[in-house]
């Protein structure tokens, strides 16, 4: 009687399994279960394959056999899942062995890419082809090696010469070879490929490229080693994505941070999975016993929401009930709530606040000042700060304000805001940015005080804070933070992408206390769209200068996607009545799809309701996304682009991208008046432009009528079908 086995499934089986049938997927499982059990099992099968002690074959089915590596005594690594057929016919068409730049384990299937590697057959009067260049030929081998690229495929990379042979090979090639040879070939520069694809790969230490229990350890091997998780992969569900990570993202949740740190990137590049397995990683290693010791927060409360029920997919309910996820709102809410310090007052969103100070304004018949200026120095300045005095406010930096303001002036405005202050209580309420500033303030105070009244000791509320959207928060939100989480190790972790900032919060993370300077990553690689739709929403977004959320700069470079297909759509028209048109007919060209995969969005609610009204007549269903989401999961979605934030579709319609409305026109009265004013809010529509252009995974389509946005580069105009 044989004794029980140790079994893990390499992640590129995962592809071969997933291609299967149901019937198939279920008798994959079978097997494992059975290999963990008892690897000796007659009705298994299991021997060397072609010889070779260490790869072996074992039988799934009847047509059907599993590739295993031996990687010492009775531990296995499933490495593919082929037809017998294909197992027997060549036996060394296989190759596996460590990769001396990641330190991981890679088997490669050696099979030729179609003609090109084998040889065409031409009839024997046929004109000879002229010779293509080979697509990597000013690239040496060492060069290749160095990048990470599987040694065994250099001699089919060095027949390539089409971008269709690039991608059949790619298609079974380690994820390194895969990641490296796309950027080459999308004329990413050598050295950059190495800094920003290898060696965020590289293993911590040197590489023995015979110890294979070692490899077998490394991040770089991604491996499941549980049923719970197998039946995850091998599943339909949302679990699949949640259960594995790129080699780059898993490095980055594993690391051991000595205070706060960032991940950055562009749309799609997985900085919410990143955060969701940071957090399963950091419950992994809490102590028995604790209370929700880690915070989970975003802005958005529709992306709490979605937090919750990805983190339930990813870890169950044993996992999500160690986390607080709340939205930093709800959360500075609970904190004034806890303290009796927001008596009876409603709140109120955030964008009446120029319409309130209006009022104010009016009814106090205060002359000289402008609304909407008093509204951001009171929102970004004084409860951004959490300013509690006129001395504080006389001292504070007011970045990204634009027009510099006089001791006298400054008085002036503390004055108004006081008033402004009582004006709102005595109507009984109060903003979210005030919100905010008092939760802060309740919070740093607490700290100051020695914490909860259990010990003489401060004890903060948070042994880890992860925050999701990082560039969406306010300066008030990131003081509440830091005062919820001591300062040490692994306190903070953020994810985020200012290039999406859509709300207007501009903040320095150090000034705040929240240090991330030298524990900053970036990831590049798109998971979401394919490569053409990748390259024209950068080509929106071209001469923007964007911040890195601590004084610098960053950009999106080496931002790429490895998915391929059409090129977007761009058409103009002469009126917003023939644009609604256009609306329709790309409705019908796609199929009139009504299942959720299809949305449209414009740039304001009055818009939305005419294009609802548009595609009704139509006989279509045309649902509206409201603050809390799609009304309902089929239908044809609507929305605006500050609703699109977190959403993903199949095909996608952005209208009205006009000259007036992307950017908005009113924004052309700061031009000359509050020059930095402007820039910042162009450069907001500009990101919201970007947001939407990323959310379809297969296919784009973007109308406009009169006067295009300046956004739309002329390459892009100049695209449109006659």
């Amino acid at each position: 009687m044989g004794t029980g086995a140790n079994l893990r499934m390499l992640d590129r089986a995962d592809k071969e399994v997933m291609k299967l049938n149901r019937a198939d997927i279920g008798a994959v499982y079978e097997f494992m279960h059975k290999f963990r059990h008892n690897p000796e099992n007659p009705g298994l099968d299991l021997k060397p394959l072609g010889g070779d002690s260490r790869l072996m074959s074992a039988r799934v089915k009847r047509d059907y056999r599993a590739l295993l590596l031996h990687i010492a005594d009775r531990d296995y690594l499933l490495v593919s899942v082929k037809h017998r057929s294909e197992v027997y016919d060549d036996l060394s068409r296989y190759a596996y062995r460590i990769n001396r730049v990641t330190g991981g384990i890679e088997v490669v299937d050696l099979a030729p890419v179609g003609d090109s590697i084998v040889g065409r057959v031409v009839p024997p009067d046929a004109e000879p082809e002229p010779a293509q260049k080979a697509i990597f030929d000013t690239y040496t081998d060492a060069q290749l090696l160095e990048l990470g690229v599987s040694e065994p495929l250099l001699p089919q990379i060095r027949e390539l010469t089409t971008e269709a042979e690039l991608l059949e090979l790619l298609d079974r090639a380690p994820q390194l070879t895969t990641d490296v040879l796309f950027a080459l070939y999308d004329g990413t520069p050598y050295a950059d490929v190495l800094q920003q694809v290898t060696e965020p790969v590289r293993a911590d230490e040197p590489v023995d490229p015979e110890d294979f229990e070692a490899a077998v350890q490394r991040p770089a091997t991604q491996v499941t080693s549980d049923d719970e998780a197998l039946q995850a992969i091998i599943g339909e569900a949302f679990e699949r994505w949640q259960i594995f990570l790129h080699p780059t993202q898993r490095k980055l949740v594993e690391k051991k941070y000595k205070g706060p740190a960032r991940v950055g990137g562009g749309p799609g590049t997985g900085k919410t999975i990143v955060a969701l397995h940071r957090v399963a990683h950091l419950a992994r290693q809490l102590p028995s016993g604790s209370d929700k010791p880690i915070l989970l927060t975003t802005f958005n409360r529709n992306l709490a929401a979605d937090l919750r029920t990805r983190l339930l997919a990813l870890g169950g309910q044993e996992l999500v009930a160690r986390v607080d996820i709340v939205n930093i709102d709800r959360l500075a809410s609970r904190v004034v709530t806890e303290a009796k310090a927001g008596g009876s007052r409603r709140v109120v969103d955030d964008n009446r606040v120029p319409d309130l100070w209006g009022e104010f304004l009016l009814e106090t018949g205060e002359p000289g000042w402008d609304a909407e200026f008093l509204a951001a120095e009171w929102t970004q300045v004084i409860l951004g700060q959490v300013l509690n005095s006129r001395t504080e406010y006389f001292k504070a930096r007011r970045p990204n304000r634009g027009r510099s303001l006089t001791r006298i002036e400054r008085d002036q405005i503390w004055q108004l805001t006081e008033r402004f202050n009582h004006w709102l209580e005595a109507r009984g309420m109060w903003t979210w940015r005030q919100v905010a500033q008092r939760a802060a303030r309740l919070e740093m105070d607490r700290a100051a005080a020695g914490g909860e009244t259990s010990g003489a000791f401060h004890r903060p509320r948070y042994r880890h804070v992860v925050v999701d959207e990082a560039q969406d928060l306010s300066a008030a939100h990131w003081k509440m933070l830091r005062a919820m989480v001591a300062p040490g190790p692994d306190d903070m972790f953020l994810t985020g992408d200012t290039h999406q900032r859509i709300y207007d919060n501009h903040v320095t993370l150090s000034s705040l206390g929240v240090n991330i300077r030298g524990r900053s990553s970036r990831l590049t690689l798109s998971y979401r769209t394919t490569r053409q739709i990748l390259a024209d929403a950068l080509q929106m977004m071209t001469g923007e200068v964007y911040d890195d959320l601590d004084g610098g700069e960053e950009d999106l470079a080496g931002y790429r996607s490895l998915l391929r297909g059409g090129r977007p759509v761009f058409r103009g028209a002469a009126t917003w009545a023939q644009e609604r048109d256009l609306i329709a007919e790309q409705v019908r060209t796609w199929g009139n799809p009504t299942d959720g995969s299809l949305a449209v969005c414009v740039p304001t609610r009055e818009l939305a309701a005419e294009v609802i009204n548009r595609l009704t007549a139509d006989g279509l269903t045309a649902v509206e996304i409201g603050p809390d989401g799609p009304q309902q999961p089929d239908g044809i979605h609507v929305g605006t682009m500050h609703r699109f934030k977190g959403l993903e579709y199949q095909r996608m319609i952005i209208a009205a991208v006009s000259d007036g409305l992307v950017p908005r026109q009113m924004i052309h009265r700061y031009r000359d008046s509050d020059p930095k004013r402007y820039q910042r809010e162009r450069q907001r529509d500009r990101s919201l432009l970007f947001v939407a252009a990323t959310r379809p995974r297969d296919e784009l389509a973007v109308f406009w009528h009169g006067t295009p946005s300046p956004f739309l580069t002329s390459r892009l105009v100049q695209r449109q079908l006659p």
